[in-house]
């Protein structure tokens, strides 16, 4: 998620040169100065306000010329795992006869105070780059920009303004840790599923069933037929592989506090990229309904995108997760994520199981309470998930 800047669009015009408050502290005391040592007849008062007066007059001819410079501002990489370092990159071209020097520019970003970059100077027809190093704490979209770019005199008495490059964004993901496939309840085939209950398709021959009003009668089976005596078709199914559904409770309440909302987040993307890792089917399920996965249910790096951009709620919680799941088929492995607040609802639990042949509840937070039955698995961080997913493994 990145709005580069756009070469065509022009540069907003510069503001001219602007006193620092240092700047107005230095002018005040020049004219207090020239006027009582005027009036009171202290000769040294005059010099000295004079002198104040001069340095106020020269730092605003140092930043009166507007610098021949083009300057654009690179967020790099553009998506990036929470906690991980990701750069705003400042590129300066010197288009002038003469070297730069005490440039410096400023960037916003996301509601955070000013963030200062110092430049070097810029010789006549060369190139500096300067980074700097954005927050990357939190998920969600970070955005970065417009930046300014400040000229000051070495006395810091005045600058220049320049704003330039666009917004840029970043997107913060969840951090996530290698995890180990499960394997799925029941053993499938090669080519597919081999239960009764397997949807028609027409890939893979299946087993021969009696004719029913409606079959293609290009797949009966001739041969079986006459042997019967009975009209025999051909049942063909499509190719299954075994399917994750990962449910997170978005809802506020569930959690101790946010650091556990965002480790139950890390979780879900952490199972994610297991199970894209082996190319199996997923879906996942928030609190506010199942999370569009795009035109490939194998893509971890969509998932992880929309997971980038998933709040705690207010008015939602695990119940309309598990609603939301009602709606959707059964498959083989369905790994619930919440917190440890609120109680786990045991009969929902137990019902679940009989559509899935495995069940994995992961709970966020300090707490202890779990159902009966039911794999739980505690995390006070990230990284607690990696030993007790590969007992889960192994079981």
């Amino acid at each position: 998620m990145r709005r580069p800047t756009d070469p065509a669009r022009p540069a907003p015009p510069p503001a001219g040169p602007r006193l620092t408050p240092a700047g107005y502290a230095v002018l005040g005391t020049g004219v207090l100065g020239c006027g009582f040592g005027w009036g009171l007849g202290y000769t040294e008062a005059v010099v000295l306000g004079l002198a104040a007066l001069a340095a106020v007059a020269a730092a605003l001819l140092w930043t009166v010329k507007v610098p021949d410079v083009e300057t654009r501002r690179e967020v790099v990489p553009g998506r990036v795992a929470r906690t991980d370092p990701a750069y705003g990159v400042v590129v300066l071209a010197n288009t002038g006869s003469r070297t730069l020097r005490g440039l410096r520019a400023e960037d916003r970003v996301a509601g955070r105070p000013m963030l200062p970059v110092d430049l070097p100077p810029v010789p006549p027809g060369c190139e500096v780059r300067a980074r700097y190093r954005l927050p990357t704490d939190r998920r969600g979209t970070v955005d970065v920009g417009p930046m300014l770019l400040v000229r000051g005199d070495p006395l810091g008495l005045a600058r220049r303004v320049r704003e330039c490059g666009d917004v840029e964004s970043l997107l913060v993901r969840p951090r996530t840790v290698t995890l180990p496939v499960l394997p799925a309840g029941r053993t499938h085939h090669l080519e597919g599923p081999t239960s009764d209950t397997a949807e028609d398709g027409t890939l893979t021959f299946h087993s021969l069933r009696e004719y029913v009003l409606g079959d293609d009668l290009r797949r009966v089976h001739w041969r079986s037929s006459a042997r019967t005596g009975t009209l025999m078709v051909r049942r063909m199914i499509d190719v299954s592989l075994p399917t994750t559904v990962v449910v997170l409770d978005s809802g506020r309440a569930g959690y101790t506090d946010r650091e556990s909302f965002e480790t139950a987040v890390d979780a879900v993307g952490s199972v994610v990229e297991a199970v894209a890792r082996s190319r199996f089917p997923m879906r996942v399920i928030t609190s506010a309904g199942l999370l569009p996965l795009g035109d490939n249910h194998q893509d971890a790096d969509h998932i992880l995108d929309r997971l980038a951009l998933v709040d705690p709620e207010e008015k939602r919680g695990l119940a309309d997760a598990l609603d939301a799941l009602e709606r959707i088929r059964g498959g083989d492995t369905l790994v619930v994520v919440t917190g440890t607040v609120l109680p786990l609802p045991a009969d929902r639990l137990a019902r679940l199981r009989g559509r899935f042949d495995r069940l994995i509840v992961v709970r966020s937070g300090d707490g202890r309470d779990s159902v009966s039955g039911v794999r739980t698995v505690l995390l006070d961080r990230l990284d607690d998930l990696v030993p007790a997913w590969r007992r889960e493994a192994m079981a």
